[in-house]
């Protein structure tokens, strides 16, 4: 009897495999500006609404994160949801790339085909981009954080995907209780960006292509940028959601593995 169970089972995974070997569900943004970053007037709400923005003011940790400025974008996709782990385990099954420090063996845990992968770093996102663009024989990248950002929040500036005030109940942070992630998608339709983009902010922090270079915005390689912090984006499932806004910039090194970083992809259009 387990050998017939353990036989279903595999089959059931090769059929999840050969499901995520498809094309990768994409949402194009629209060419046009956006505002980027946060402005004072957004500060000035964020002081009236929560406890933690007076001590950001004080010690300047708001600075990061402007001036609010005019961003011009041409259109590109960004995936509907972050890389999954049956996705990226597709990814380990053809190639024999590393496994993510936090899966149990050569799997991810039981149930978890769905949620998005993590403890990854940007090395590991960056090589899954060259795989999948080379099997399915077109271009796959990190969006940058410009691209990500208008992608989270639209043209309008908002705070958060959904408005300015922040709500527990359409996003996976500390808040949230949860104690780990949560599958692609749980919080849709009500946590998701105008652009119906689910998970942009809570869950896994997410990977961009950019590093952390002062605004304005200028995307650069990594070469002309003369650093080595590296831009995430969106908060996690056990940060508080002062950082699972739009406009929040958090930093780590390109080797950098957590159970609470993953990421998305990206295709110019």
């Amino acid at each position: 009897m387990a050998n017939e169970k353990d036989k279903k089972d595999d089959l059931h995974k090769r059929d999840q495999i050969n499901e995520s070997m498809k094309h990768p569900l994409m949402v194009e943004i629209p060419a046009g500006e956006f505002l980027m970053g946060t402005s004072d007037q957004q500060i000035a709400v964020l002081l009236e609404t929560e406890k933690w923005a007076e001590e950001w003011v004080e010690e300047g940790m708001f600075q990061v994160e402007q001036p609010q400025h005019k961003v011009e974008l041409q259109s590109f996709e960004i995936g509907l949801y972050p890389v999954s782990n049956i996705d990226y385990y597709s990814f380990i099954y053809n190639t024999g790339h590393r496994v993510p420090k936090n899966w149990i063996g050569y799997h991810y845990a039981d149930g978890e085909a769905n949620f998005p992968v993590a403890g990854i770093s940007k090395k590991d996102a960056l090589a899954y981009c060259e795989w999948i663009s080379k099997n399915l024989k077109t271009i796959y990248r990190l969006p940058n954080e410009a691209e990500w950002e208008k992608a989270a929040r639209g043209t309008d500036g908002r705070i958060y995907p959904w408005g300015d005030f922040f709500d527990p109940w359409r996003c996976n942070t500390l808040e949230s209780a949860k104690r780990a992630t949560t599958a692609n998608g749980s919080y849709s339709p009500s946590g998701d960006s105008i652009y119906g983009i689910a998970d942009m902010v809570g869950n896994v922090w997410e990977w961009t292509s950019s590093f952390l270079l002062p605004y304005p915005f200028k995307n650069i390689s990594e070469k002309e940028a003369n650093t080595n912090k590296c831009v995430v984006r969106g908060g996690a499932w056990y940060y508080s959601h002062k950082l699972a806004r739009c406009a929040a910039r958090e930093t780590v090194l390109a080797d950098y593995v957590s159970p609470a970083l993953g990421f998305r992809l990206a295709r110019s259009i």
